[in-house]
């Protein structure tokens, strides 16, 4: 892993991304990237294995994980995230003050230590709360009471990759079959829900979700560069 000092983030002043932090993983490489944006902002990006998985310019769709599924349950207090990213599902979620213990899983220990340094001030925030801990892990270990850290969870929010039909890692395919899906929903209590972000609409994901519990397809339309997208949320309540 490498990554640069802070006086040498302060000479980035226009719109080219500069990495800031690299590692090579079992899985490919994992960057964190810094550039301003045209307001003079600054802006960070995530890269794994190639792939743009987001930045920090437009974080309405985390945002929007976080607030549609909480809005949805009458009592939040243990949360489970799938996915640490950039911290904002996180943070969203810390908002809440019926949220008492948020736990984050995170696939490349690379990353929580890019949180625990303080390479961006919301990763910084999240990484020294006192309501979240920050685990290394496989999030469908987790997930599924396979592994640490242990449920039941009031709600789960899954953003490990941008869904089923664009997987950032293969293995992730085995997330959104039926039996996992059903292990999981196991480990969610009465009343709680199951929300899964997807970079697109996932009929299949939703008809999946659908047998196994009463299951809400939230589209969320943005844009980005000028061209619209939709992205998605798939809520289920066991």
């Amino acid at each position: 892993m490498s990554q640069k000092s802070r006086s040498d983030r302060k000479q980035v002043m226009n719109n080219t991304p500069e990495t800031i932090a690299v590692a090579t993983t079992p899985r490919g490489e994992v960057s964190l990237r810094e550039r301003s944006d045209d307001d003079g902002s600054v802006v960070h990006e995530l890269v794994v294995a190639g792939v743009f998985a987001m930045d920090s310019a437009d974080t309405s769709t985390e945002t929007a994980l976080a607030q549609r599924s909480l809005e949805r349950v009458a009592a939040p207090t243990r949360v489970l995230i799938g996915g640490l990213g950039l911290g904002f599902t996180a943070w969203q979620t810390l908002k809440d003050r019926r949220v008492r213990d948020l736990h984050v899983v995170e696939l490349e220990e690379d990353l929580v230590q890019w949180a625990r340094l303080g390479l961006t001030p919301t990763l910084g925030v999240l990484a020294r709360h006192p309501r979240v801990t920050l685990h290394v892990q496989d999030a469908v270990s987790a997930v599924t009471g396979d592994d640490e850290p242990a449920g039941p969870w009031d709600l789960v929010l899954l953003d490990v990759d941008n869904g089923p039909s664009f997987l950032v890692h293969e293995d992730n395919e085995r997330l959104y079959c039926a039996a996992t899906l059903s292990r999981l929903l196991s480990q969610v209590t009465k009343g709680g829900a199951l929300t899964i972000w997807a970079a697109q609409r996932e009929p299949a994901l939703l008809a999946t979700l659908a047998g196994l519990a009463p299951t809400e397809e939230v589209v969320l339309p943005v844009e980005r560069q000028g061209r619209p997208f939709e992205y998605a949320l798939y809520i289920a309540r066991p």
